[in-house]
């Protein structure tokens, strides 16, 4: 039956006083200083078994509304300790609250959970009122005896359900006694303590999901804007991620007693996936320029017409001059339509040059600037009445770019960037835990000799974990499959441009060999490049010295 919950005693003595007053001043300032939420139910649990002399208990969350999950199980009998701290999983299935839209009523717990009032029970196997199967089955599987049982609901401070406390057997001298009122209002106290820990954790995780979704939501928008730039931001967090992990756990070097907690890897994360968003501010035309002439189109067509202009009016030349000689010299004609030919021809060559300098994959070398200027300079077209050379000085200037896509005005757009990013990330207000995911995601273009940007930041000026991500953003630049402007380069060129650039005090050395030895471009290599791109790789070709 239900417990007349005893009013004999209704007060403890002085020492039981004490010991309870005791509990609950370490559980209130566990619930200030304990970041483990696990931990600290545990605390509660344990404190309330102590209190009331219990010889086991449980805590559950409430998943999905619907669900009372398994937190902490603990029976001193048994020697159980599963979930919490343990480390130890606990296989039991969740518990619904409801079932059809009707109270489960098999459960205790779920009882407790739908009607949100403390059920106290003082002999189990002699309850009527509730259906007690489900426990005196799982005595039948333990060989223990369940007798009196206290569940608590656990609401948060806008009456929601976060959890269910349940104590079991609490003991005096040794033998089984019914829960006191005095122990089951102690027990609702700290079940307040309990529900606050949840709904303080739950608030907690909401922040961190919501946050975690905005610093994807900004990838995503960059990617977007730009597949090819957002899949970077997608790839450089996860490969920072595995070199930081990679120092962590390396033995030797200088960077041997680098250590970071997981506070410090989520600070790190943050910055992997901020570390451009100031690319969302910088317009199309510059950041996804696939060759040299694009800007909202691809200017080598309007080049195309153009020279079809020019072969056009050379045709016209040379079929007037055909008709003016019909009865004239056969010499002059032969000549005229030799010189002819030899223009077309002369046109043709250039255009399928001019196609092939504009995908801005080869140096230009100062014989092919020329080739261009000369080009322009040679031949002029008439469009709309206006006489103007078949290439326009934007047009040479573009054309003439020594290596990549950009000219210096646009490389200065998109540098600008990093100021960008820079200002919109020191405009947030980061909690203290977060506090350098700016100065972690402003560092990724510095380079060690001081020579980089945007605060030329030397070796000594930047955190190892600003020129950790330094490496991944260059090792995923050069690898990446996705770009327009560029091919694919294999694995073993893109180490050796990383090997060059660290001799030139451009990446840090340190690092660079723990990227190296530890395999990191491989593991990273396997998941993201091309099964064409992974060739042979000799590290002692890559040396830092």
């Amino acid at each position: 039956m239900i417990q007349a919950i005893s009013e004999s005693p209704n007060t403890i003595d002085t020492n039981d006083s004490q010991l309870a007053l005791e509990h609950l001043l370490k559980l209130a300032t566990d619930l200030a200083s304990e970041r483990c939420t696990e931990r600290l139910l545990e605390n509660i649990l344990l404190s309330a078994m102590a209190l009331t002399g219990c010889d086991g208990g449980t805590i559950y969350s409430v998943i999905e509304h619907e669900y009372l999950g398994f937190a902490t199980l603990i029976n001193k009998p048994l020697e159980l300790h599963l979930g919490g701290t343990s480390g130890k999983d606990i296989l039991y299935s969740p518990i619904p609250i409801f079932i059809n839209n009707k109270t489960n009523e098999k459960a205790i717990v779920a009882i407790s959970a739908a009607t949100r009032k403390p059920i106290c029970i003082e002999d189990v196997y002699a309850c009527v009122e509730y259906d007690l199967t489900a426990a005196r089955q799982m005595d039948e599987k333990t060989g223990y005896h369940t007798q009196s049982v206290l569940t608590i609901p656990l609401e948060n401070h806008e009456d929601e359900l976060n959890g269910v406390l349940q104590l079991i057997n609490p003991r005096v001298n040794g033998q089984v006694v019914p829960f006191t009122k005095t122990q089951v209002n102690l027990i609702c106290s700290i079940g307040a303590l309990a529900a606050v820990a949840l709904t303080n954790r739950q608030l907690i995780d909401n922040m961190e999901e919501l946050f975690q979704s905005f610093t994807r939501l900004i990838a995503k928008a960059i990617d977007e804007k730009s597949p090819y730039t957002g899949g970077h931001c997608r790839r450089v967090p996860v490969l920072t991620m595995m070199i930081a992990e990679a120092v962590h756990q390396y033995p030797t070097g200088p960077l041997k007693d680098f250590k970071m907690t997981d506070a410090d890897k989520h600070e790190l994360s943050v910055a992997g996936w901020l570390h451009d968003c100031g690319k969302i501010a910088i317009p199309d035309s510059v950041m996804d320029k696939s060759t040299k002439l694009e800007c909202i189109f691809d200017r080598i067509e309007l080049i195309k017409c153009k020279i079809e202009i020019a072969k056009r009016d050379l045709e016209i030349t040379y079929l007037k001059n055909k008709i003016s000689s019909e009865d004239g010299c056969i010499e002059a004609f032969e000549q005229s339509e030799n010189a002819y030919k030899k223009e077309v021809d002369y046109l043709e060559s250039e255009l399928s040059f001019l196609k092939q300098i504009n995908l801005g994959g080869e140096f230009m070398s100062d014989s092919f600037k020329q080739r261009v200027i000369d080009l322009a300079d040679k031949y002029k077209i008439k469009i709309d009445g206006e006489v103007q050379t078949i290439l326009s000085d934007n047009e040479v200037q573009n054309l003439n770019i020594t290596k990549g896509t950009l000219t210096n005005e646009e490389r200065e757009i998109i540098n600008k960037h990093m100021d960008i990013t820079i200002s919109m990330l020191e405009a947030m207000p980061f909690p203290k835990h977060l506090k350098r995911v700016p100065e972690f995601a402003g560092g990724h273009h510095e380079k060690m000799d001081g020579t980089g940007y945007p605060k030329g930041l030397t070796r000594e000026q930047m955190s190892v974990p600003a020129r950790m991500m330094a490496i991944a953003d260059i090792f995923e630049a050069l690898t990446a499959a996705d770009r327009p402007y560029k091919d694919a380069k294999p694995l073993s060129e893109c180490l050796m441009i990383m090997s060059q650039m660290t001799k030139h005090h451009h990446l840090d050395p340190d690092l660079f060999e723990i990227f190296l030895k530890s395999g990191v471009y491989l593991n990273y290599a396997k998941q993201y490049l091309k099964p064409e791109q992974i060739d042979h790789v000799d590290l002692s070709l890559f040396t830092t010295n």
